[in-house]
């Protein structure tokens, strides 16, 4: 018999409490476990060994996962028999002689200054859900928000007098984030003019409302980028991801300090926020070679 169920009850607890992860990474590393349980069933977690885990490994690989996922797999054993470490219940952690795959890094897409001013100006502002989407694209690419954290933008979460918003990251992280006049103007125009439209008191707190006065999905979010791309002839692929990786790509050429990016977009690691470096580099490089006292 094993003692599988009282280990990832506190092991979910771990993630959730101590580690702060998010629901969705906290689902994702319960599932990776939940398939190496399945893997070698009627085995005590305690006792599988390095070559046990490559083995799971590599039979995972053979189904064709990617190597995204497969360097995800690779963090969720270590975190877990870290775990197991840090609890006791193991001597040696069969997990770190395990290698994660080497991942090309992944240029993200990125809109022009010109490509977001159209994006944002095709707009129709004589609707309500107009001026609602407009204020939702000015916000994503003001703030560099990530899609959950713009559809859990709560009213009180605006201190548009100062210039700032406040953001739920992952982890549940609080972070303060600098908000332009043009994202204000919009947002303020949506919550005098049109919000009451949408507006219950399910979610009175909720910015961004839909129709049935309720939270908007990301989903939705999706959607209305996706139409509004099509409306101003923007052929690029484009998510919410896309403004948020424009906008920090934008600042990184115009000369923002890399840390004060990586606040703003709530990276844990500057080593996230270096792949807004690659943008540009020949104006990188001729800034180095003026400065360089021997360019």
């Amino acid at each position: 018999m094993t003692d599988w169920p009282d280990i990832l009850s506190d092991y979910r607890s771990y993630l959730r409490i101590e580690r702060s992860l998010s629901a969705n990474t906290v689902a994702s590393y319960m599932s990776d476990i939940a398939k190496l349980r399945g893997a070698y069933p009627g085995q005590r977690a305690e006792e599988l060994t390095t070559d046990d885990l490559s083995s799971f490994l590599a039979s995972e690989v053979e189904h064709g996962i990617s190597k995204r996922s497969q360097s995800r797999l690779v963090s969720s054993l270590k975190s877990f028999y870290g775990f197991l470490e840090i609890e006791g219940r193991i001597q040696d952690n069969p997990a770190e002689k395990i290698d994660s795959p080497k991942i090309s890094r992944h240029i993200p897409t990125v809109l022009s200054v010109g490509e977001v001013d159209r994006l944002i100006s095709s707009v129709d502002l004589s609707t309500p859900e107009g001026h609602r989407n407009r204020a939702i694209l000015e916000v994503l690419y003001s703030c560099g928000l990530r899609v959950s954290e713009l559809v859990s933008l709560r009213i009180s979460d605006l201190f548009l007098e100062d210039s700032f918003i406040r953001v739920i990251g992952k982890g549940n992280k609080q972070r303060l984030v600098p908000i332009g006049e043009p994202a204000v103007r919009a947002v303020r125009l949506y919550i005098s003019q049109t919000r009451r439209s949408f507006a219950s008191k399910k979610d009175e707190d909720v910015l961004f409302l839909n129709r049935r006065g309720g939270q908007m999905s990301r989903q939705m979010v999706f959607l209305i980028i996706r139409r509004q791309c099509q409306a101003a002839g923007i052929t690029k692929e484009v998510s919410p991801h896309t403004l948020r990786h424009s906008f920090a790509t934008h600042l990184v050429e115009n000369g923002a300090d890399l840390r004060s990016v990586q606040q703003m977009l709530g990276h844990e690691s500057i080593l996230t926020t270096e792949i807004y470096t690659h943008i540009d580099s020949g104006k990188w490089q001729r800034t180095i070679l003026d400065h360089h006292p021997r360019g």
